[in-house]
């Protein structure tokens, strides 16, 4: 846990005081960990499996964000002492360490590292929610699917093979579609030779989606 990126900088007795305090916890696949509208009582870091962060409005639900090892929520509404805006579930089975939220407050105004930390955490999500917004308001269902199969080729090695990391329901909600949209868009996308079968896809050729999908930095690329 000392090794955390939130933890850079510390000192040594700043770090063992939020640890001693904190709960490192296992949760299988589809439990519920915050609920939006709820007190923001911890801030969550997870250590390792996946945790699809989503939101829900009569009766309608979408995904906002999956998140994996090192990654940290809700950030805002811990040292904003509010309520969750968002919900988050575990994907996969995962190990979250739990920070009580006063004390994260507590050493964000008594260590400079610690909220130099936080204030990156802060900056990153924000980041990542300007790039969401801009796919979704700039591309096409087709063009978003196709650019997250491009960035997901290059997570897993660039080898034009790989699995899908979650259901195809989670991907949907993802990329802001319904299910039944995903589904035409995956057969609109065998005309630039992207085979499905079932969570297995293939990318028999890059250049072609490429093509069709336009990547952007400014969007795409989590370094920027």
């Amino acid at each position: 846990m000392r090794s955390l990126r939130l933890f850079d900088g510390m000192a040594e007795s700043h770090i063992e005081s939020i640890l001693r305090v904190s709960f490192l916890q296992r949760f299988p696949a589809r439990v519920e960990l915050v609920r939006e509208g709820e007190p923001a009582d911890f801030l969550h870091m997870i250590i390792d499996g996946q945790v699809e962060v989503y939101s829900s409005h009569c009766q309608r639900e979408t995904t906002v964000s999956i998140l994996g090892p090192g990654q940290s929520f809700i950030v805002a509404a811990v040292l904003l002492d509010r309520v969750y805006l968002k919900s988050a579930r575990a994907l996969s089975p995962s190990r979250v360490l739990l920070i009580p939220a006063d004390t994260v407050r507590q050493y964000f105004e008594k260590d400079v590292h610690f909220a130099r930390s936080l204030g990156i955490e802060l900056a990153v999500a924000y980041r990542g929610l300007v790039k969401e917004l801009k796919n979704q308001k700039l591309r096409s269902n087709l063009e978003r699917l196709a650019n997250w199969l491009l960035v997901r080729n290059t997570e897993t090695g660039a080898m034009s093979r790989f699995d899908l990391p979650f259901d195809k329901k989670v991907l949907a909600a993802r990329l802001g579609m319904a299910p039944e949209v995903l589904s035409r868009s995956f057969a609109s996308l065998a005309a630039y030779h992207v085979d499905v079968d079932g969570s297995s896809v293939h990318l028999r050729d890059i250049d072609a989606l490429r093509k069709l999908a336009h990547p952007s930095a400014l969007i795409d690329d989590p370094s920027t």
